[in-house]
């Protein structure tokens, strides 16, 4: 299957000046985007846009995480006849579940272009399937028609494909679809409507997708699953709608008149016990228990429409405690006023997190466990970090009511989790100070730890790099480091908050192919990627890594399905299998059991790939940093470099809790033994959350031997057996099932007549020389 590489029907030049619309007309312009922070910036890229909002297509430009060019990767609204930022890393049609993407062309194509609408059509392959996206803008819209046709051209079947529209945001935060509550994938049968919305207290974005049955990434991606035979093709369609103010209100509105739903109209006011409206009051709508919409109430005032039906409302501000719900029963044509009065403002706790064996600062981690947590994050966190200065203190404004507090500061590693229940009043300060026992010192024995897979605010990741830096000090690590997609923007913040408290960096990037991620380090400052990670072959890719200077070039989560080995299965690869990996990732997002397996076969072989591990975190407010985490064994000064050698050497294990120091063997070294001698293999292990289980792991995966654990220290002791080939490894758990995987001590077994040779006299069992 062959296709031109683009066509572009003649295009109308923009005559307005940049950034600014000043009427309802549809204007279509080639050319670099004039929407503010666009990443659409090739002359031969698209821009539509009316007086309520602007789009971007990129036809040449490189779209993110290698998916084919000819997508939406820009889109913002307009207000007051200016162009708002861009907000979005991309919304496309993803035929398949983030899965590898073979293409090898597109056609563009202007339908049709007027004053009162544009029309354009976008055709790529998947493979021997087509994928053609209509996009339609009509004048003084708020919403971009979207239609989408997966025809499947090739001789076999797609079986059991996941196919639908996807929006992600590279800012803000999600409301995912009403009733799926917040798990990341889930088939969509309690769904109470068909849309997500990214959004923030100046914008929000809709999706509406009322062909899905199931979500992926809470919702980002909205997906039908169906199967095409030969020949055979399906229809999607959706809608893009953009509003400029965090304000779901008319997202709800164009739901009703989508459906043709019969509606009735609530509005009111809110007032605090001063009689004054709060800031930022905003009127939530639950349904069936479930969070449903919400609408700002500006000044104090709102009003809403809302889909024939009972649900309950109550009245929320910055700082301030949820009123009272109310139960309301909409029918057709009803109106129902509320005033919710005597809204109760914000108190102020004032914390301290010390250690409890010298009084120094502690950096930590603060969750609401219990207490009111704000329904709209623009409101406020429900998570927060101490200050990188003055260290180990935070100021928390909250809404007045009974708290109880997580307080993590390397909890489930060096220390057990702390909680502190506190009650605060409208405008009451309370001080308080929280200590922490460290319970062991992993540095003593040149331990290090460091989460080597961690997104700060780069594309879909939403967290400000002084906020990772925070959050990856709070959970005790080492070394700080940033793995953005194809991008290092980050390099310098990162370097010099780093260096302010005296931890090492690790500058990464994490290159990001559709059939296979990694993640080099530690690259160069600022390095760029010459290599085109859409179309380029994993040879390139690896040689570019290594350009930037990279130590080593780990495999990201190589299973699932943008991970190399899957796709290496799949024949997906351009280029096919290269040895140019160092280290497969254990990843905190993914299931990890077929990684390990794969690190087995290759230890079967004598291939030395070890370990790595990271958490895949894109929100450090709403994902525990360094949950699993790379511990590497560094004797010397610790740095970026010699961490990478270490674990290059195999010199670390990977863990979710459990601590290890191997008393002789280290990981990844080698014990000689005689012919079928037994060996001994003694490590030290800690778990704050106490032990539970070690096994010895032998080839194949097979278990040689399993101890029972009690308590928070133990020394491992396992007998080697005679038999045992090629090498061992070692599994413990801990008490809450967190657990800890080592690198393999390598087997050298010898003929006693080439043992005897070393001084004709040696007939001991075991060498006394590590490799």
């Amino acid at each position: 299957m062959t296709h031109t590489r683009w066509h572009l029907a003649p295009l109308a030049a923009l005559t307005l000046g940049a950034s600014t619309l000043a009427q309802a007309d549809v204007s279509v312009t080639r050319g670099a985007t004039d929407i503010p922070d666009g990443e659409a910036n090739h002359a031969q890229d698209i821009t539509i846009a009316n007086d309520q909002l602007a789009f971007a297509l990129a036809v040449e430009s490189r779209p993110p995480w290698g998916v084919p060019r000819g997508t939406l990767v820009d889109l913002a609204a307009v207000k007051d006849g200016e162009i708002d930022l861009d907000r979005v890393a991309f919304a496309d049609f993803i035929p398949n579940n983030w899965s590898a993407w073979p293409n090898d062309g597109k056609e563009v194509e202007v339908v049709e272009e007027s004053a009162e609408r544009a029309v354009i059509r976008v055709s790529r392959n998947f493979g021997e399937a087509m994928v053609t996206t209509t996009y339609t803008l009509e004048a003084g819209s708020d919403r971009v028609h979207l239609e989408t046709v997966l025809d499947n051209q090739g001789d076999e079947p797609l079986e059991a494909i996941r196919s639908g529209f996807t929006l992600w945001p590279d800012t803000g935060y999600l409301f995912g679809v009403p009733g799926l509550g917040d798990a990341k994938e889930t088939e969509a049968s309690d769904a109470l409507t068909d849309r997500m919305v990214a959004y923030d207290r100046d914008w929000a974005f809709a999706l509406h997708a009322p062909y899905f049955d199931r979500i992926n990434y809470e919702g980002q991606d909205m997906y039908r699953e169906h199967s095409l035979a030969s020949g055979e093709s399906r229809r999607f369609e959706g809608w893009l709608q953009v509003v400029p103010e965090g304000d779901l209100a008319p997202v709800v509105a164009n739901e009703i008149e989508r459906k043709q739903q019969d509606s009735g109209e609530i509005h009111g006011t809110l007032r605090d016990s001063d009689g004054n409206a709060p800031p930022n009051g905003v009127v939530m709508i639950e349904k069936e228990g479930a969070p449903y919409a919400w609408t700002l109430a500006d000044g104090g005032e709102f009003s809403m429409s809302l889909p024939a039906g009972e649900y309950r409302a109550y009245a929320t501000a910055e700082g301030f405690a949820n009123a009272e719900p109310v139960a309301l029963e909409v029918t057709d044509g009803s109106e129902r006023e509320l005033n919710f009065d005597g809204m109760r403002g914000p108190g102020t706790l004032s914390l301290d997190i010390r250690g409890t064996e010298n009084d120094t600062p502690r950096d930590a981690r603060l969750t609401i466990l219990e207490g009111q947590q704000p329904p709209v994050e623009f409101l406020g966190k429900q998570t927060f970090f101490t200050e990188l200065d003055p260290a180990g203190h935070a100021e928390l404004k909250l809404a007045p009511g009974d708290y109880r507090l997580a307080v993590n500061a390397g909890a489930g590693f060096t220390a057990r989790q702390q909680t502190l229940e506190v009650s605060l009043e409208t405008g009451e300060e309370i001080d308080k100070t929280v200590e922490i026992e460290r319970l062991v010192e992993p540095n003593d024995d040149h331990w290090y730890g460091a989460d080597l897979h961690h997104h700060a605010n780069v594309l879909e990741g939403t967290t400000p790099p002084t906020t990772v830096v925070r959050a990856q000090l709070a959970t005790d690590l080492d070394l700080t480091f940033i793995s953005d997609h194809d991008s290092t923007a980050n390099h310098d913040t990162f370097r010099k908050l780093s260096a302010e408290r005296g931890v090492p960096f690790i500058p990464s990037i994490e290159i990001s192919p559709s059939w296979g991620h990694m993640n080099p380090f530690p690259i160069e400052m600022n390095g760029e990627l010459e290599v085109d990670p859409g179309t380029d072959d994993v040879q390139e890719i690896v040689k570019d890594a290594h350009r930037l200077g990279a130590e080593v070039v780990p495999m990201n989560h190589p299973y699932n399905a943008y991970g190399y080995l899957s796709n290496l299965g799949d024949g997906k690869v351009p280029g096919g299998f290269t040895p140019g990996f160092d280290l497969l990732e254990l990843n905190a997002e993914v299931d990890n059991e077929p990684t390990i397996a794969a690190a087995h076969r290759f230890w079967d072989q004598g291939t030395r790939l070890y370990f790595t591990a990271g958490t895949d975190t894109h929100d450090a407010w709403n994902d525990l940093t360094g949950r699993i985490r790379m511990m590497g064994h560094v004797p010397g000064e610790l740095t970026p470099r010699a961490f990478a050698r270490a674990l290059k050497d195999g010199h670390g294990y990977a863990t979710q809790g459990p601590l290890l120091f191997p008393e002789k063997h280290m990981f990844g070294d080698s014990l000689r033994l005689v012919e079928d001698a037994k060996g001994e293999w003694m490590v030290n292990a800690t778990a704050v959350n106490g032990l539970a289980e070690a096994r010895l792991i032998g080839q194949g995966g097979e278990v040689l031997a399993t101890q029972s654990l009690d308590g928070t220290d133990a020394t491992l002791t396992f007998e080697i057996p005679g038999d045992a080939k090629g090498w061992v490894a070692l599994e413990v758990d801990d008490a809450d099932g967190d657990t800890a995987w080592t690198n393999p001590l390598w087997l050298e077994r010898r003929s006693k007549a080439d043992y005897l040779g070393h001084d004709g006299t040696n007939e001991g069992g075991a060498d006394e020389e590590d490799a």
